[in-house]
């Protein structure tokens, strides 16, 4: 099996690597790669990539940018972060890597806790989720030759609990195995339309 991880280098990204990598081949593409660069915000760096890598099994995105504030003083272009990066960053790499998936592959994409349990100053990472998280179970049902497509939700990581714990108050960090679990589920499970919570 031949797996485009997007966003490898990420926390997520490194989990989702750390629990397929044996039983797959994974093409790890991120922003800062030499080999496999891809900026999800461009649609050319999109086509680009999969020109370079042809044709895959399935496709997971652990990237995507929010901007973090609260509601009066979000400004219209901060909100685009989130728009042009998490929600629409991700819904393109779906468009356009559907050429690219091979008959009954599978698309796993990452939304998160917050769009379900807000904290002050992620309303625009929520919106963001949410819109992926629609798209997801709406697209599901027609995606052709039996493609599957699910997202995971995943709360803070135990690993960044350090960096992230403040603005997590009162949450339950999750390990790193059971949100790698969660991919594997989407990726080598049957199901779609699916949201796989990890909180």
């Amino acid at each position: 099996m031949k797996i485009l991880l997007v966003g490898a280098t990420g926390s997520i990204g490194e989990v989702v690597y750390e629990e397929l990598k044996n039983d797959a081949e994974i093409i790890q593409a991120s922003r800062n790669s030499s080999e496999y660069p891809i900026d999800i915000t461009s649609e050319e760096s999109i086509k680009a990539l999969f020109e370079k890598v042809g044709e895959v099994d399935a496709i997971i995105c652990a990237a995507g940018s929010a901007h973090f504030a609260t509601v009066d003083e979000l400004t219209p272009e901060q909100n685009m972060i989130a728009v042009n990066s998490k929600q629409l960053g991700q819904v393109n790499l779906v468009l356009i890597g559907l050429h690219y998936l091979k008959d009954h592959g599978s698309i796993t994409l990452t939304t998160g806790v917050l769009m379900d349990d807000p904290l002050k100053t992620a309303s625009s990472s929520a919106m963001a989720n949410g819109g992926v998280s629609a798209f997801v179970k709406s697209a599901a049902i027609e995606m052709p030759r039996g493609i599957r497509i699910n997202h995971v939700s995943p709360s803070m990581l135990e690993k960044s609990k350090e960096k992230y714990g403040k603005l997590f108050q009162g949450f339950q960090p999750v390990s790193s195995e059971r949100i790698g679990l969660a991919y594997r589920k989407s990726v080598f499970g049957a199901q779609t339309g699916q949201g796989y919570k990890v909180y």
